[in-house]
């Protein structure tokens, strides 16, 4: 099983970041429900965390609270550019240290973050915009795998 003792500072830093990157581009993607949509993503974590002794990985990574820098991008654009190339890179590595279940698991849990913060907040009468529903697709996509 592979855990954070596994990773640098750096490495765990980024793999660790990945979740709450996903829920922010997705609640920048669309205007209002901010307050919903991270209430969204902690109660992931959370439901994350009863799920406990399933992969060591994502145990150690919900333990910590959800967390970005929100300082590290000044607009939305740069957070989500670089937030899917930050995703990208997370996957790379696991890839390279995890197995093969683990990466899925990650990839299955950043799109549940990313799902469950598009769901908190209904915008124009709809549960998940379109402008939420192309940012959920492009996570996915950085992701790669079997995550869409």
């Amino acid at each position: 099983m592979t855990g954070k003792a596994d990773f640098t500072e750096q490495e765990w830093d980024l793999v660790g970041e990945g979740p709450p990157t996903a829920g922010f581009i997705v609640l920048t993607a669309q205007r209002g429900g901010t307050f919903r949509e991270s209430i969204a993503m902690a109660k992931a974590y959370t439901e994350a965390r009863q799920q406990h002794g399933s992969s060591q990985l994502l145990d150690e990574i919900v333990s910590a609270k959800p967390d970005i820098d929100r300082t590290r991008y000044h607009s939305v654009d740069e957070l989500k550019q670089n937030g899917l190339q930050r995703l990208r890179e997370a996957v790379q590595l696991l890839e390279q240290k995890a197995t093969p279940e683990e990466v899925e698991n990650y990839r299955r849990f950043v799109l549940a973050v990313a799902e469950r913060v598009a769901a908190a907040h209904r915008e124009g009468g709809v549960e998940v915009s379109d402008a939420e529903r192309a940012a959920i697709e492009e996570i996915s996509s950085a992701l790669g795998g079997g995550a869409g």
